[in-house]
This record gives structure tokens, C-alpha cells and sequence, in this order.
């Protein structure tokens, strides 16, 4: 690539630090990541969607049956670990009390589960993708998603790797270039003549966005199965001609007589346009059979079940249909089923929480979700729960024996029915309180002041009656 800038093995865009962008290198990252970047993600893209090579290819068969068929395992594959890995909200908490509740309140305005979610597809399929922080007309904090077809971020060439720039970009019906380019201290809008104007300031003081990703090669779960996808998609579809060949079979009739019209055509079909009639054939060997080709379905079936088998392996996601999980597996022997799925889940819940880590660094500088307390990412705490099927008594059973073991909020953690174990004890605080005011309320040695008013003036009832008795 043409001037300071340089592109890694991984598809990073780096960029010297302590150096003004200049409107030539942003031109030259935009007309690499648009030629050499998105067609990859596109391919990607269609082979989630199901838009796989199958559907458009010209195989030649010179008006044969041809069959197009497409088993979309890569879709299955990405939504059955995503679903494994965010399908349960992860936990995001602060010790401090205040400033938690800011956090949660600001989480369930900003749908942030969902925007996590969609991320991590997005990582799922492209290797992956970019969350950024803005300011509405309300000058309220507020995030958004972009996939890695439309964005990307440059940074600078030291050993940490920090953000420079962050860029999105997109073309109108006209195929005019427009798009933002985000600076730790300022944004610019990107003109169709690749010129920074528009000068706005930026109050996040960083650059206002943070790249997920899976591992540091930026692979996705679709990468390495791209082309086992591609081949099952052709078996099956040839396994498919094979069978309307077999419904279409040709019959032949060698060295027999048929009854025929004026022009020697037989005065009736059997099949229309699928028979060969001999009647010149050798009479003593006649015979009346359809003609077959010969039967490869043993080979075929076999193929298929090997690429099926390896698009499961390779990806590192079990099939949750197969028969592996049926019957009655003991625990022990599913997790070890799941191991793979499970390490690569911890991988990327590691990648994903010191991602999740810089963007709140960044979304906290305002002021505007803890308020003043811009530091307090730094006190964060992310607890991810696979989603899996959990027996909920076992659950209790297992808090119920850590009590008095470890801390309130860990016996909580344990449950899978509590999203918030700081919020939990909250209420179990306040509902022992509002039990010990009741019991002090109805104590009979209670005093007045502290008896409730409905209780007082039973009381005062009582008292008025045995008055009025005497």
C-alpha cells in the first residue's frame, strides 16, 4: 500500500503515532479495505445468508437435470454459538452502589444486551466487528454497531497498538464516497473527493469506538469451513440429479413390434419421450428394460456424512441434533462433547471482556452514566453464563451449600435466574427490613409510635368498646 501506512498479516490498518492522517493515506486505507477486505466479508455475508457458490456457478451440464441445492450449516453453526455464548445477558456490574444503578439503568435504556448480541454474530461471520459511542441532540450517551464491510479502525505502529482513527464509510446510488473519520479530539465528515471537513469536537477525549474480535488473526467461526460448506452443497446436489435421473430412466425396446402409424412411429407411447424404440434389433434377444447407470449412492452418502461430520469438528460447534445428545448421556460425558465449543468460548469471552473494558473507559468520560465517576471502568465486573439447559434446583441446591462458604453475591452468582446479584441482595435487604418493621409493629409490647396506624386503631376500637361495657 502506497504511502506511511502499512497493512498486517490480520488485516490491521496501522498508521504512525504522534502523525496527522493525511487525505492521500485515508484514501489509500478506504481503496484497500474496498478491494481487498470487503469482497471476503461479502463471501462470508452470502454464505451465512445462504447465498452459497452452489446457486451461482456454471457447471456445464448441457441441459441435464441440475439441481441447486444448499444446506446452510454455516447459519446454524454461527447462531448455535452465539446463541451458546450471549444467549444468557451477561453480567455487568460496579461495586459501588450509585454508580450501579446508573450502569444498569443506562445498559436497559440502550437495548445493550441486544447490541452486544448483534456484535458478536457479527464476529461470528467476519472475524469482527466495532461498537462506537455518540452524543444525541440531548447530549445523553448513546452506542451503535457497525459491521467490518462498512468500517475499520487504524492504529498507531507501538507495541500497544492503540486506536488512532476510527472510519465508516459508504457509497450512495451514484457510488459517491461519504463517511466520518473519528479522532481522539475531533471527527471529520469524509467528502466524495476524500477530503476531512466538517471539524466537530469530540467529548470522549479517545477515539470513540472499540474493535470485538474472537483471536488476534480475526477469524471467525465460518473461515476454516467455507470450502466443506461449498463441497456438501455440491454432493448434495448431485445426489439429488441422481435420484430425478433414476424417476427419468429411458426405456429401451429392442427386437420388438410395436403397432405403427402411416410414418413407422408406434401408434402409442409408454413414456412419452423418455423410450428407445429397436424393432430392427435381434428378435431372439428381445427385450423390454430401462437403462440405469451405475448406483453410487453407498459413495455418495458416505461423502456426505464425512463433510457433514468435519463442518461440525472444524468449526469446534457440536451438532446438538445428533445422537450424541440424545438418550442418556450422563453430565460428565456432555461436557467433554462440548469441550470444544467451551474453550472457544473462553477465548473469546477473554477477547470480548477487555473490549467491553476499553469501551466503557471511553463511554464513561462524559459523565453522563456514573456520573462523575469517569474511573470507575476500571472497577467493571463481567461474568458471561454459556446457555445451556440448567436444572434450577440443582442451582439452589448448590447455592443453599455455599452458604456461609463464600460471599452473598457469589452464592447469587451461582443462580442462573438472578441477572443482577448486587440488585438481589438489595431487595432481599429491603424485604427483611419490611418483615422486621411488621414483626415490631405487631409485637404486643410494641410502643404507639411504633405500632402501624391500622394496628392503632384496633387497638383504640377495643379500648373505646370495653369503655362503653362498663
Amino acid at each position: 500500500m502506497n504511502g506511511v501506512g502499512s497493512i498486517t498479516d490480520n488485516g490491521l490498518f496501522i498508521y504512525p503515532a504522534d502523525t496527522e492522517i493525511t487525505k492521500e493515506d485515508l484514501q489509500n486505507f478506504i481503496k484497500y479495505h474496498q478491494s481487498n477486505l470487503v469482497p471476503d466479508y461479502q463471501k462470508k455475508f452470502d454464505l451465512y445468508k445462504g447465498n452459497h457458490e452452489m446457486l451461482t456457478i456454471d457447471t456445464h451440464r448441457n441441459g441435464r437435470i441440475d439441481n441447486r441445492i444448499v444446506a446452510n450449516l454455516p447459519h446454524y453453526v454461527v447462531d448455535t454459538f452465539n446463541g451458546y455464548f450471549v444467549g444468557i445477558p451477561p453480567k455487568i456490574t460496579l461495586e459501588e452502589n450509585a454508580q450501579n444503578e446508573g450502569l444498569q439503568t443506562w445498559l436497559n435504556i440502550n437495548s445493550f444486551v441486544d447490541v452486544l448480541s448483534e456484535v458478536s454474530k457479527q464476529a461470528d461471520i467476519f472475524g469482527q466487528s466495532f461498537i462506537f459511542g455518540y452524543q444525541d441532540e440531548d447530549s445523553n450517551t448513546q452506542i451503535a454497531y457497525s459491521d467490518p464491510m462498512h468500517s475499520f479502525m487504524i492504529y498507531d505502529d507501538t507495541i500497544q497498538r492503540r486506536p488512532l482513527a476510527f472510519v465508516r464509510y459508504g457509497f450512495n446510488e451514484d457510488n459517491e464516497l461519504s463517511g466520518t473519520i473519528y479522532l481522539a479530539d475531533r471527527s471529520y465528515t469524509i467528502s466524495a473527493d476524500y477530503n476531512m471537513v466538517d471539524q466537530q469536537p469530540n467529548v470522549f477525549e479517545a477515539v470513540p469506538a472499540v474493535e470485538f474480535f474472537e483471536n488476534e488473526e480475526r477469524q471467525g467461526v465460518l473461515d476454516n469451513i467455507v470450502s466443506l460448506a461449498n463441497a456438501l452443497d455440491k454432493a448434495l446436489s448431485q445426489k439429488a440429479n441422481q435420484n430425478e435421473y433414476f424417476d427419468n430412466a429411458y426405456l429401451l425396446l429392442a427386437g420388438l413390434q410395436l403397432p405403427t402409424d402411416d410414418k413407422g412411429n408406434p401408434v402409442f407411447q409408454l413414456i412419452e419421450n423418455q423410450m428407445i424404440y429397436a424393432p430392427d434389433a435381434d428378435a431372439a434377444n428381445a427385450k423390454a428394460e430401462f437403462l440405469t447407470k451405475p448406483d453410487g449412492d453407498n459413495m455418495q452418502e458416505h461423502l456426505i456424512d464425512r463433510l457433514t461430520d468435519l463442518i461440525y469438528q472444524i468449526s469446534m460447534v457440536p451438532n446438538l441434533n445428533d445422537e450424541a445428545f440424545s438418550g442418556n448421556s450422563s453430565g460428565v460425558a456432555l461436557q467433554f462433547k462440548l469441550l470444544p465449543m467451551k474453550n472457544k468460548a473462553q477465548n473469546k469471552e477473554r477477547k470480548f471482556t477487555q473490549s467491553l473494558r476499553n469501551l466503557f473507559k471511553v463511554l464513561f468520560t462524559p459523565g453522563k452514566i456514573v456520573g462523575s465517576g469517569q474511573e470507575a471502568w476500571q472497577d467493571l465486573q463481567f461474568k458471561f453464563t454459556r446457555n445451556m439447559p440448567v436444572n434450577v434446583a440443582d442451582e439452589a441446591q448448590t447455592a443453599s451449600t455455599l452458604e456461609g462458604i463464600v460471599s452473598k453475591e457469589t452464592q447469587l452468582s451461582v443462580l442462573s435466574i438472578v441477572d443482577d446479584p448486587k440488585a438481589e441482595m438489595d431487595k432481599m435487604a429491603q424485604e427483611q427490613k419490611e418483615k422486621l418493621d411488621q414483626a415490631v409493629q405487631n409485637s404486643a409490647s410494641a410502643l404507639d409510635f411504633q405500632k402501624s396506624s391500622g394496628q392503632q386503631d384496633n387497638e383504640d376500637q377495643e379500648a373505646a368498646q370495653k369503655e362503653s361495657d362498663k
